[in-house]
């Protein structure tokens, strides 16, 4: 935390409150997550896909913890509104790939960006070493969150939000067994401060991305957009105390978050420069390297448009040529939106469109031992 005197005289005492959550973390998660290490290997992820699957009912055999974990996660809020969360689904699949884009080059980056934040994934190490399968896997996560009747209980989205919760706990507790976690300098590890942010990438942060690109988002549909992530940082273990109920609430959090976030360090770069170069790496031939290039030479344009030259700047973002094609991409895209918005029935071809392009990402890069969303067993950096 930095600038805090700054914070505090702009937003009064929510700037320490909000810091508090730093040292806090998922208790029930982490209990579960100690019971299931505590088992024969197998057993207990096996007791979490059939409770998942079949209710906590089909597992009376399981442990304490676990039957407590289920219980919580099975329990509907009054406040979910299922067709509110089916229709902010609807917002991204309408935007098809520039939701995609916008999640890669807007939403990921700024994540990167906090040297407290980045440092779970880079204990992890898995974005450096394996960035196709990480960037897969959180298409899939995507995908099954805003597919309708994606996010109710049993339902892919669903049970794939829980196994994150549950690997966010299980990875916790291997950053802290290395003994070289510096919680004064980063807090805890995935601490309920940097969920919350992390729900902010996924929510505020991309309808604003998404009307950066020219994308229509009516008030109403932003505020489905909302319900839905609120929905999924609930099942992810986000405390309720911080849920925002409106993008103006998650925008102002948002921006105590940023008042008081140390500027991006080397991890930061390192994070960035991995995403941005992942196609150079993947291509295996003349052919795939040329359209690698273009693809890097475009996504680093639009990361410093939709992020901002000085964060840009600081991250390492290379500068190209192709910036001043964005304004024109940029209109092309009003443009659209002002015939779909215009013309009947035309928000079916672009649900449509979106479904197809999220399942052809998913394709692209997912292996069937990915999907499984498995608790991991070792770090990347645990000497």
């Amino acid at each position: 935390m930095v600038h805090l005197d700054a914070a505090r005289a702009r937003f009064g005492d929510r700037a320490d409150l909000l810091g508090a959550y730093l040292l806090r973390v998922d208790p029930i998660a982490d209990a579960a997550v100690d019971v299931i290490d505590a088992m024969p290997p197998g057993a207990g992820w096996s007791l979490v896909r059939r409770a998942l699957s079949e209710g906590s009912a089909a597992v009376p055999e399981a442990p304490g913890a676990l039957r407590a974990f289920f219980h919580e996660v099975e329990r509907v809020p009054v406040w979910v509104d299922w067709n509110e969360v089916d229709r902010g689904g609807a917002v991204l699949l309408r935007a098809g790939a520039l939701g995609g884009l916008v999640l890669g080059v807007k939403s990921l980056v700024l994540g990167y960006a906090s040297p407290a934040g980045n440092k779970p994934l880079v204990f992890s190490g898995r974005l450096e070493s394996q960035v196709a399968r990480r960037l897969a896997e959180t298409s899939r996560f995507v995908q099954a969150t805003i597919t309708p009747g994606g996010m109710r209980p049993r339902a892919p989205g669903w049970r794939i939000t829980i196994n994150v919760r549950l690997i966010h706990a299980q990875v916790r507790r291997m950053i802290l067994r290395t003994g070289r976690w510096d919680a004064q300098a980063w807090g805890a590890p995935i601490n309920q401060h940097d969920e919350l942010g992390t729900a902010l990438l996924f929510s505020v942060v991309v309808l604003e991305g998404l009307r950066q690109l020219g994308v229509r988002i009516p008030p109403a549909d932003g505020a489905a957009y909302m319900h839905l992530w609120r929905w999924s940082s609930w099942l992810m273990g986000v405390d309720p105390e911080l849920l925002p109920a409106t993008e103006h609430e998650g925008r102002t959090l948002g921006e105590i978050i940023g008042s008081m976030q140390a500027p991006p360090d080397d991890d930061s770069r390192a994070l960035t420069r991995a995403l941005l170069e992942a196609p150079l790496h993947a291509a295996t031939d003349a052919r795939a390297r040329a359209n690698a290039e273009r693809l890097y030479r475009f996504s680093t344009t639009l990361c410093r448009s939709l992020v901002g030259d000085e964060t840009a700047d600081l991250l390492g973002v290379p500068t190209t040529p192709w910036r001043h094609a964005l304004p024109i991409a940029k209109r092309l895209v009003a443009g659209m939106e002002l015939v779909r918005e215009s013309v009947p029935y035309a928000d079916r071809p672009a649900l449509w469109a979106g479904t197809r392009y999220w399942e052809r990402a998913v394709q692209a890069g997912l292996t069937a031992a990915a999907t499984e969303f498995g608790l991991p067993s070792t770090l990347a950096r645990a000497a």
